[in-house]
């Protein structure tokens, strides 16, 4: 099994312990690399260095996290990994808003195979903090997730204040009707896999809009389906809101289009 963690590009035998108070104010992104590359690893890239400027004052190079990235392969012996880059300071001159050159924690371990069977959410009332950042504060979607375990479902779908549908606790989401894809128009984490989608539907002009999507709109669309870098298209089964449950029937024409989406952005070797 590997499990390698690196701080920049030197191993971490022994965690600091500094480092679990430092993490707790940072951001992050993870990945799932194959034969060495990654689907939307531009994206990546630019996502950690729009955060670092957001959250610390200074960017991170393409270059810096590159190489990280290729010592973390090159220690792990393989190309198939799943890699998760955090960056954040122990520096608390970050605080007075000093700019601060943000560390980079990178943690290899096995690749994470897809989620085998559609979940059942459970719909809840949540609004990410900074939602479009992929801070490291995930307390409140790991509680989701618990809660609606508890509750007898798979995992917890959320929607804001006003009844409209956002996101998944680690998912992206959108929903099929007619020959189109519709994502929220909700405040969500603009997610790499949803952003790859959504260049991959443009290429091969499939229609795709965002729009306000109410609890009471989920029986109108024919599907629905949850992205992330694990799931890139993992099939929804069924939504309990407060008014009761839709129910999902698989949908291969909706399914293949986003599959032929997905596939229509190559992915990038690191």
């Amino acid at each position: 099994m590997t499990h390698l963690v690196l701080l920049n590009d030197s191993p971490l035998e022994l965690v600091d312990p500094l480092l679990l108070t430092a993490t707790s104010y940072g951001h992050f992104t993870s990945v799932q690399v194959r034969d060495g590359q990654v689907r939307g690893l531009d994206l990546h890239l630019e996502r950690l260095d729009r955060s670092s400027r957001e959250l610390f004052g200074h960017g991170i190079s393409a270059d810096r996290v590159l190489s990280y990235l290729r010592t973390a392969l090159a220690r792990s012996a393989s190309g198939d990994l799943s890699l998760r880059v955090t960056a954040f300071t122990r520096d608390r001159a970050v605080l007075d808003g000093t700019p601060v050159e943000p560390d980079l924690l990178i943690a290899a371990t096995d690749p994470i195979e897809p989620t085998s069977e559609p979940p059942r959410l459970l719909a809840v009332e949540h609004e990410r903090t900074t939602p479009h950042v992929k801070h490291t504060g995930t307390f409140s979607l790991t509680h989701a997730i618990r809660r609606a375990r508890l509750a007898g479902y798979d995992n917890a779908l959320f929607y804001d204040r006003h009844g409209h549908v956002s996101e998944a606790s680690v998912w992206n989401i959108c929903f099929a009707v007619d020959d189109r894809i519709v994502w929220p128009a909700a405040d969500v984490l603009p997610g790499i896999t949803m952003l790859t989608l959504q260049a991959g539907l443009d290429a091969i002009t499939v229609a795709r809009e965002t729009v306000d999507i109410s609890l009471t709109d989920l029986a109108g669309y024919r599907a629905a389906y949850l992205t992330n870098s694990i799931d890139p298209a993992l099939p929804v089964a069924s939504i309990t809101t407060p008014a009761g449950t839709t129910q999902y029937e698989p949908d291969s024409q909706s399914a293949a289009l986003i599959s032929a989406a997905y596939e229509a952005i190559p992915p990038q070797k690191i």
